[in-house]
């Protein structure tokens, strides 16, 4: 699969397979994909955290509130996305232009995760919505906790929806001098 058809068939699986699981191999070349994101000053301030099994459970439950995610408990792992500190020079840059270059790091690693599950034969969709306390707590985790994706095989009533874009026009501005 090249990237424009990694992108063209990734999207934001909601029913999952819970009976099949995701094989070590593939998890493995996710996690091995995702240590190649770029981030600033190559710092990656973040964590990972793999979870299986009744801490997928707990994670997806706290993903839950008012009614929101229920299809997560379907996912056999979720990926917690928890910030860790800046190195120094990622530190001072954030500081002096006012830029949370965390955030954006944790975003472009998202974006390798979903590019790779996709490769992978498998679905994936990024939560916000969360229980940030609650995950800190299962997963013993200091830095606060800014995505989870859920990742495993898209259940056969989860086919390839239509992509709702905005036009290249309307997203697009160009400048000529």
């Amino acid at each position: 699969m090249n990237f424009t058809e990694i992108a063209e068939n990734r999207q934001s699986c909601r029913k999952y397979d819970a009976a099949r699981m995701v094989e070590k191999e593939k998890l493995d070349r996710i996690l091995a994909t995702a240590s190649l994101s770029p981030s600033a000053c190559n710092g990656q301030p973040y964590q990972i955290t793999v979870c299986m099994g009744e801490a997928a459970k707990k994670v997806a439950k706290a993903t839950q509130g008012m009614g929101m995610n229920k299809f997560a408990t379907d996912a056999p792992v979720l990926l917690v996305l928890s910030e860790m500190p800046y190195v120094a020079t990622a530190a001072l840059g954030a500081k002096v232009k006012k830029n949370d270059y965390r955030s954006i790091d944790i975003g472009i690693l998202a974006a390798y995760i979903t590019a790779e599950a996709t490769a992978q034969g498998l679905g994936t969709c990024i939560l916000g919505w969360l229980d940030d306390p609650k995950i800190r707590e299962i997963c013993g985790l200091d830095g606060a906790v800014r995505l989870v994706i859920t990742l495993g095989y898209a259940a056969a009533e989860d086919p390839l929806r239509t992509k709702k874009r905005k036009s290249i026009p309307e997203l697009v501005k160009t400048i000529e001098d």
